[in-house]
C-alpha cells in the first residue's frame, strides 16, 4: 500500500494538472479570437514544433505503455520495443508526405480530409471507426492499465479509481480546449519520462547493472530476450519480417491517420513546425525502449535472482501450473524498489500517462463530432454552438469507454490486446490514405468499397478468432494478420478504382502528390533544424539502433 507522503506527492500533482489545464483554457478564451471553435479544437493553429512533439509522446505514451510494456519485457525481453522504435520510421513518413499535405489542405480534421479526396461517406465512415477506435484504443485500454495499478497501489476498486481520475481529466480538457490539452501534456510528458527513468535506474542498481543481467539470462537459456529482432518460427510469433511487414501497417494508421493523434499537427503554426515537431517525437521515441521496456526485463532476472519478490503474482492455471500474473509487475516494482517518496513520483507519472491520453482522445473525439457530425448536419451551426456539442460528446465518451472496461479487462497482455484490436480496424483506413494521397487514379467509389468491406473482412475475423480460436487464421500472430487484411484492401481499391474511374472535383484534383520528391521540394529551415536534415539523422540513428540490438 502506498504511505501517507507519497499519497499526498500524487494528490497535490493531479490538483497542480487541473489547475493548469483551467488556466490555460481560461487565458486562451480571453484572447480576440480565443471564444472560436477554432482556437478551442485546433488552439488557434498556434502550435509549435517542441509542444507539437512532446504532446504526440505524450498522447501515445500513457499508462499502457508504463505497465504492458514493462510486463512484455518480463515476458519476452525487448522484443516489444519494436513498436517504439518503428514508430519512428512512420514518424518520418508523417513529417515528409502526411503533415505538408495537412497544412496545405487545411483541414480540421482527418475525415474533412477524406471528403475534399475522395467523398462524403468516406468522410462518415472515418469518424464512426475514428471515434470508436478513440474510445477503446485510447481511453478505454488506458484506463484499465491505470485502474489495475491504482487498485493495487492505493486499495481502491478498480472501476472506482478510474471513475474519479477520468473524470478530473474530463473537466479541464472540457473546459480548456487543445491548448490546455497540449501544455498539460507537455508538462506530463516530463514527469512521466523523469517517473520512467526513476524506476529503471532503481531496477538497474538493484541487479547491480547490466552485465549481472547478461549472466543471468546467460545462465537461464534466456539470451534471446535481449534480441528484437526475432527468426522465423521465433514462439512469440513475431519474427523480424513480420516487424517490418506488419507493423506499417498499424502505423501508418496510428500515426499518420488518426485524429486523436495528428490533431496536435492540425494545429501547427506553419508547415515546418508541422513536419519538425512529429520528427522531434520520434527522437524522443527512442527512449520507451530503454525506460520502459528494459525495466520488465530486469524485473525478470531481478526475480531469477531472488532479488524481487513475485509471489503475490503467482497463480495456478486450469492445468495447474504455476503462472505469473505478469500485469501488476510494474507496481511490484514501484512498492519493492523505491523509497517512500519516489513511489509518489511514479505515481503521478502513471497518472500523467492516464491523464493525457484520456484529454487527448476526448478533445479529438469532440472536435470530429462537432466538425464532421453536428456541422455538416447543421452548417450554420454558430461557433458557441459547436463546442457545446463537443463538451457534451468528451463527456458521453467518457462513459462509454468506462462500460466497455470488464470486457477489455479479458485479455491477459494488455498492450497486446491493444494490438490485436488495432490489426483489425488498420488495414483498410491505411490502405484508403495511402492510395489517396500516392494515386492520382484512386477514386472515391473505391475508397468508400474498401473501407465498408475492409472493415466489415476485419470485424469478421476479429469475431471468428474469438469464437473459433482454433481456425487456421486464429494462429496466424496479430502483425502477419494486419499485413494480409492490408494487402486484401489494398487490392480491393485498385480494382474498384480501375472498375470505377477516378472523376476529380477542382479540390480533389489537388490533393495527392504527383511524385514522391513534390513534398521534399520545400525548402525548411536552415541548418540542422531542417526537417530534411533531421529526417536522415532519426534515419540512421533507428538503423544503428536496429543493428545493435538485432
Amino acid at each position: 500500500m502506498i504511505q501517507a507522503p507519497d499519497l499526498i506527492i500524487s494528490i497535490v500533482y493531479v490538483l497542480l494538472i487541473v489547475g493548469i489545464g483551467i488556466y490555460t483554457g481560461y487565458r486562451a478564451r480571453r484572447a480576440p479570437e480565443g471564444k472560436t471553435a477554432g482556437a478551442y479544437f485546433l488552439a488557434g493553429r498556434s502550435l509549435r514544433w517542441p509542444a507539437i512533439g512532446l504532446a504526440l509522446f505524450a498522447t501515445n505514451i500513457s499508462t499502457v505503455h508504463l505497465v504492458s510494456l514493462a510486463q512484455s519485457g518480463f515476458d519476452s525481453g525487448l522484443l516489444y520495443g519494436n513498436f517504439e522504435w518503428m514508430s519512428a520510421f512512420t514518424l518520418i513518413l508523417l513529417a515528409l508526405f502526411f503533415a505538408p499535405f495537412y497544412i496545405k489542405s487545411g483541414v480540421a480534421t482527418l475525415p474533412d480530409f477524406l471528403e475534399k479526396r475522395y467523398d462524403r461517406s468516406s468522410r462518415n465512415w472515418l469518424v464512426i471507426v475514428s471515434i470508436v477506435s478513440a474510445i477503446v484504443i485510447h481511453i478505454a485500454f488506458s484506463m484499465l492499465a491505470g485502474g489495475i495499478v491504482l487498485e493495487t497501489l492505493f486499495g481502491i476498486d478498480l472501476y472506482l479509481s478510474v471513475i474519479v481520475i477520468s473524470v478530473i481529466t474530463t473537466i479541464y480538457t472540457v473546459l480548456g480546449g487543445l491548448k490546455a490539452v497540449v501544455v498539460t501534456e507537455s508538462i506530463q510528458t516530463v514527469v512521466l519520462i523523469t517517473g520512467a527513468v526513476v524506476i529503471s535506474a532503481a531496477a538497474f542498481f538493484k541487479m547491480g547493472g547490466w552485465e549481472p543481467m547478461v549472466k543471468v539470462l546467460q545462465e537461464q537459456g534466456e539470451m534471446s530476450r535481449l534480441s528484437m529482432m526475432r527468426p522465423s518460427g521465433d514462439e512469440s510469433g513475431m519474427s523480424w519480417y513480420a516487424v517490418f511487414l506488419g507493423y506499417p501497417v498499424l502505423g501508418i494508421w496510428y500515426w499518420c491517420a488518426d485524429q486523436t493523434i495528428v490533431q496536435r499537427v492540425l494545429g501547427a503554426k506553419d508547415e515546418n513546425h508541422a513536419r519538425v515537431g512529429p520528427l522531434f517525437c520520434g527522437f524522443i521515441k527512442i527512449l520507451p525502449v530503454f525506460i520502459f521496456v528494459l525495466p520488465g526485463l530486469f524485473a525478470f532476472t531481478l526475480a531469477q535472482s531472488g532479488l524481487l519478490d513475485v509471489s503475490a503474482l503467482r497463480s495456478m492455471d486450469a492445468a495447474g501450473n504455476e503462472t505469473v500474473n505478469s500485469k501488476g509487475i510494474y507496481t511490484l516494482m514501484i512498492t519493492q524498489l523505491l523509497p517512500t517518496g519516489l513511489v509518489g513520483v511514479l505515481v503521478a507519472a502513471l497518472l500523467s500517462g492516464l491523464m493525457s491520453q484520456v484529454s487527448g482522445a476526448l478533445n479529438s473525439i469532440s472536435t470530429m463530432v462537432s466538425y464532421d457530425i453536428y456541422r455538416q448536419r447543421y452548417p450554420k451551426a454558430s461557433d458557441a454552438r459547436l463546442v457545446k456539442v463537443g463538451k457534451i460528446s468528451a463527456g458521453v465518451a467518457l462513459v462509454l469507454s468506462l462500460a466497455l472496461l470488464p470486457l477489455l479487462n479479458r485479455y491477459e497482455s494488455i498492450f497486446s490486446g491493444l494490438n490485436d484490436i488495432i490489426a483489425h480496424i488498420a488495414p483498410p483506413i491505411t490502405a484508403v490514405f495511402l492510395m489517396g494521397i500516392f494515386w492520382r487514379k484512386a477514386s472515391a467509389k473505391s475508397a468508400k468499397l474498401t473501407l465498408w468491406l475492409g472493415s466489415a473482412l476485419g470485424a469478421v475475423v476479429f469475431a471468428l478468432n474469438k469464437i473459433h480460436p482454433g481456425n487456421p487464421m486464429g494462429n496466424i500472430h496479430f502483425m502477419m494478420l494486419a499485413f494480409y487484411l492490408f494487402c486484401v484492401c489494398l487490392l480491393m481499391q485498385v480494382v474498384f478504382s480501375l472498375v470505377f474511374p477516378v472523376q476529380h472535383t477542382p479540390v480533389s484534383e489537388g490533393l495527392y502528390w504527383r511524385s514522391f520528391r513534390e513534398p521534399l521540394k520545400a525548402g525548411g529551415w536552415k541548418g540542422i533544424g531542417n526537417y530534411k536534415v533531421l529526417s536522415a539523422i532519426l534515419f540512421v540513428v533507428m538503423l544503428t539502433l536496429f543493428y545493435l540490438f538485432r
